[in-house]
């Protein structure tokens, strides 16, 4: 994408995705659990000749961090969203987590999960998200192309990543998820633009839907509130001391 290591800044949470921005050559933030969206806004708004990429776990993303899920895809900063999802807690040893299925047998729950898993597209759609996409590691060639379109997509990008985890989740594998999903693209009508084809494929109950399943272009949250890109730190912020007077002489 031509992008200089400088241009960008990857922002992480807490979990097993936590120490990713070292594997980078870029600019890096390893924010506090389910924070990384506040901190990458931030930048994002400070300066927008930044791209700006946020990554976090199922848990990081949908549990603590839950709140400021919903209103960074509401506010539509110009951000890229990575949920790296593998059904579990795998940082703290393999407990059930937001997006396990009910049923699920973890330390946390022995006898199964008694709750519904939490779908984070989903939200994503309902809460006005104007780019949302779900990949695979096991599918690399797809995920990098989702991830190219993500950081174009001038808004907030969300894109989903099941990444299973060998090591305490052994029922979502590798050959679970080949098995158990499919490519929207190939699907009868496909249409990117369409909200809901795109509710539609989220609610199959047969297999997960992944690819590119909605995008809508229009303006940024940054465009709309910073029209010019100057970084905040460059422009000329001087107090205009009369006006400043005149506003303090109501409180005397």
């Amino acid at each position: 994408m031509d992008l200089k290591p400088e241009e960008m800044v990857v922002v992480t949470g807490i979990g097993c995705h936590g120490r990713l921005n070292n594997y980078f050559n870029a600019y890096g933030f390893h924010a506090l659990h389910g924070r990384a969206l506040p901190v990458a806004q931030g930048i994002k708004l400070a300066n927008r000749q930044l791209s700006v990429m946020a990554i976090s776990g199922d848990g990081d993303a949908y549990s603590i961090g839950l709140g400021h899920f919903i209103h960074a895809v509401r506010r539509n900063v110009n951000i890229t969203y990575i949920v790296v999802n593998n059904m579990i807690y795998g940082l703290t040893q393999g407990q059930t987590s937001p997006t396990s299925r009910k049923g699920f047998v973890s330390k946390s729950t022995p006898f199964g999960s008694k709750e519904s898993p939490l779908c984070g597209p989903h939200l994503a759609l309902v809460s006005g998200g104007t780019f949302i996409a779900r990949g695979f590691s096991g599918a690399p060639k797809q995920l990098i192309w989702l991830l190219e379109n993500g950081i174009r997509h001038n808004g907030f990008s969300l894109i989903e990543v099941f990444s299973p985890c060998v090591t305490h989740n052994l029922m979502n594998t590798y050959d679970w998820f080949r098995k158990n999903t499919y490519d929207v693209d190939q699907a009868t009508g496909y249409d990117p633009k369409s909200r809901e084809k795109a509710w539609k494929f989220l609610n199959d109950k047969q297999k997960l839907a992944m690819g590119l399943l909605y995008q809508e272009i229009g303006p940024s949250y940054d465009d709309l509130v910073l029209p010019v890109k100057t970084p905040l730190f460059q422009n000329e912020l001087h107090i205009d001391q009369k006006k400043l007077d005149k506003k303090l002489d109501k409180f005397e």
